[in-house]
């Protein structure tokens, strides 16, 4: 069997920007239909959404049949030790952990995405062989290869975690620090605003955070004015808004043009 690979972890290592979505509507055709699209990740939200662990395998293939090199990355809910064991089963290969307040935070998530092995020995992560992302036991080169090739992904959205971002960035096994704008913006008592100076700055102390620890750095855009501003603030992991957002903005702005 050919060795496991996550090219989307390696490209994060990368200064070229990439442009994912996220998923909302927890319909597999509309992700199938969407990897199409050519964005470079997809993301599968369970935290907002209605989306449990099989709506997850159904996205994930629905993804993987488009034959093409978007790659899908999982949010997971909560970051307890059996949904992500069960995203990762499934065949995620990149998990997003929301709410990382602290280096401890940032450590546990590292840990539950590792099978305890020589260099992790601290790894939460179950062992099952049988799962989809061994290819049900067919690739045997699995589980020496995943600790390696999973991706973690951590969302700062508190005051608590700006004030310990650097110690955040500098946890081994952290790919990418990914700004969560509104959740953000309230915790620094600017609801709805993430536009306030305050905000602004604390944006861009992740910035440089992760860029002193060599580390990526994503969040989440509006629209495409947003995903330009972003990038040129030196974001390298951005997601161009949501599946549901752009199918109510476009109906709606097709529906009014008729009607005008």
């Amino acid at each position: 069997m050919s060795t496991f690979t996550n090219p989307l972890k390696e490209r994060l290592k990368e200064a070229e920007p990439l442009f994912g979505l996220w998923l909302s509507m927890g319909s597999e055709t509309a992700a199938e239909a969407l990897a199409h699209a050519g964005f470079d990740w997809l993301l599968i939200d369970m935290e907002h959404t209605p989306n449990d662990s099989a709506d997850i395998v159904a996205q994930l293939r629905a993804i993987a049949a488009a034959h093409l090199p978007t790659e899908p990355v999982v949010r997971v809910a909560s970051n307890e030790t059996w949904l992500v064991k069960h995203v990762l089963d499934a065949g995620a290969r990149t998990v997003m952990f929301p709410s990382i307040d602290s280096a401890e935070d940032a450590a546990r998530a590292v840990r539950l995405t590792r099978y305890p092995d020589v260099g992790t020995p601290d790894g939460e992560r179950g062992v099952a062989g049988a799962v989809r992302a061994a290819a049900y036991g067919m690739r045997r080169d699995y589980l020496r290869n995943a600790n390696a090739q999973i991706a973690t992904i951590l969302q700062i959205e508190t005051a608590q975690a700006v004030e310990q971002v650097e110690q955040i960035a500098a946890v081994p096994g952290v790919d990418c620090l990914f700004v969560g704008p509104g959740d953000l913006s309230a915790s620094l008592g600017h609801l709805g605003d993430s536009k306030h100076p305050d905000v602004q700055a604390a944006i861009q102390r992740v910035v440089a955070a992760a860029r002193a620890a060599g580390v990526a750095t994503g969040i989440f855009a509006m629209d495409a004015a947003g995903a330009r501003q972003y990038r040129e603030m030196g974001f390298n992991f951005i997601a161009l808004a949501a599946d549901v957002m752009w199918l109510v903005r476009a109906t709606r702005q097709a529906l009014q043009e008729a009607r005008s």
